[in-house]
């Protein structure tokens, strides 16, 4: 196995570890920040404790270590405990107490009391233990608690958990029946902070050496020389070429030759750290599309800069989608991590900046003018025959789709599994529908004028569109339809 191909599944393989690592630390950073009270605690409250019994008890985890020192680690962990509890009125006489859990089962041992076992919605599920006796002998008389407080109004105790185990207790301050109090349970756990900070650190490691290894795995494709002839294997589509004033959106996709039959399993796989980033993309996509919109409503202009980077983002998007998704599947060779043009790859998007753009058109391109193409575009990327896929119809699904485009795909996959070879109708259909997606795109995001026709344009190239000028060379004659060759194999 090749060296890049090594370091290409490596880098697949950690980067989920490396993106939940990350994930993880934000959200514990984010509970960690909007989660504590002023006094750094996060808090839980209880507000009907009852029982007709002398005593409500809970049981702490068992606190043990095998290390040397037994308390070293929660020391580490720097973790406090509170309980405060108050009763019905400011005169309730109430106890709050921890202790060893052997001492407590003795003092309570022929004492009716519940034990709260679990939580039910915030509700305390009990179990009963029954007793001869209904009341206890007074608790604050009682030497073994390493932590209490008895007393009018609300009671509160603070407590540094040791090694051992642990019964929190609460009762009256007599030792009698019937038991009603609201209690508020707060951790404070110091060791959040530096766990969160180390998630947040192993997770940029892992994640950035895991992008390392895909770009340094993904392979490169060269750019073939120009006017060079093709294999005889190969299919080639003439036409295609960059975007102008009167096509200013141009799509093409070629199909490599001599597709793997298999290789298709895995590709959504070897495509995750695009989607990863894409994701982010896409999201900024958003924003810089909403940006571009003010800039056009009172300059007329999309600013080039920004203009750049959606249609990368686009560009990028059709890439990874013929690749490994409802783009059609028709090449093998990875995608590059790049927003800019990816000369020789077989995938290729191409926008025409334009100079002026009408300040009205902004207003209405999006969610009125395109509806009609909203609803066509729905019955290509989503499960129209689904009512319970609603919200999916249409999902901006250029990436990855179900629907028609995810079923034609799926077919054309296992033609391929078991025959070896692409049909070249199928690839002529689901090229032309993408081709659709991205003109309605290209136009509800702001980025030209000219609206989308209502047509299917089949095939691997954009009909009538002038090929590339070679460098140094001089511009060819439009073609005017795709033309496609292919020799059995």
């Amino acid at each position: 196995m090749r060296p890049r191909i090594v370091a290409l599944i490596v880098g697949c393989l950690i980067l989920l570890p490396g993106v939940s690592l990350l994930f993880a630390g934000g959200a514990l950073g984010i509970g960690y920040l909007a989660g504590r009270n002023d006094a750094g605690y996060f808090e839980a409250t209880l507000p009907d404790l009852r029982s007709p019994t002398a005593a409500i008890t809970g049981e702490t985890p068992t606190f043990t270590t095998d290390i040397r020192d037994q308390n070293r680690l929660l020391d580490a962990l720097d973790t406090d405990v509170s309980l405060e509890v108050s009763g019905p009125d400011s005169d309730a006489q109430t106890f709050i107490g921890i202790g060893p859990t052997a001492s407590v089962d003795a003092y309570l041992g022929g004492v009716a009391h519940d034990e709260i076992v679990s939580f039910t919605e915030r509700a305390p599920v009990y179990h009963t233990s029954a007793g001869t006796l209904t009341a206890a002998g007074a608790p604050t008389e009682q030497d073994f608690w390493v932590a209490w407080d008895s007393g009018p109004g609300p009671q509160r105790l603070d407590w540094e958990p040791t090694q051992g185990q642990w019964t929190a207790v609460i009762m009256n301050s007599n030792g009698a029946p019937d038991i009603d109090v609201a209690a508020t349970v707060g951790i404070r756990a110091g060791f959040l902070l530096p766990l969160t900070l180390t998630l947040l650190v192993l997770g940029l490691l892992i994640t950035a050496a895991a992008v390392a290894l895909i770009v340094v795995g993904a392979e490169r494709t060269e750019p073939p020389p120009y006017g060079a002839a093709p294999r005889s294997d190969e299919v080639v589509d003439a036409g295609g070429g960059a975007a102008t004033s009167e096509q200013p959106v141009v799509l093409t996709a070629r199909l490599d030759p001599g597709l793997s039959r298999w290789q298709w399993l895995a590709k959504w796989f070897l495509a995750i750290p695009h989607y990863v980033v894409l994701a982010f993309l896409w999201v900024a996509f958003l924003v810089v599309t909403v940006i571009a919109g003010f800039c056009i409503l009172f300059t007329g202009r999309y600013p080039r800069p920004l203009f750049d980077f959606t249609s990368g983002v686009l560009r990028w998007t059709w890439r990874v989608s013929y690749y490994a998704a409802s783009g059609g599947l028709g090449t093998d060779r990875y995608p590059p991590f790049t927003l800019g043009p990816a000369i020789g790859y077989p995938a290729s998007l191409d926008i025409v900046y334009p100079a002026r753009l009408s300040r009205g058109l902004v207003l209405v391109k999006w969610w009125l003018l395109a509806i009609p193409h909203y609803l066509i575009i729905g019955l290509f990327v989503s499960n129209w025959w689904s009512p319970n896929d609603a919200a999916d119809r249409f999902t901006f699904g250029p990436v990855g789709s179900s629907g028609l485009f995810g079923l034609l795909v799926l077919v054309t996959a296992f033609v391929l599994l078991f025959t070896g070879t692409y049909p070249p109708q199928l690839f002529a259909l689901i090229i032309g529908g993408n081709r659709w997606i991205y003109r309605v795109i290209a136009y509800a995001t702001l980025m030209t004028d000219r609206y989308p026709p209502f047509q299917l344009d089949q095939g691997g190239s954009e009909p009538g569109s002038p090929i590339p000028t070679p460098p140094g060379g001089s511009a060819t004659e439009p073609i005017a339809g795709p033309v496609t060759t292919q020799t059995a194999r």
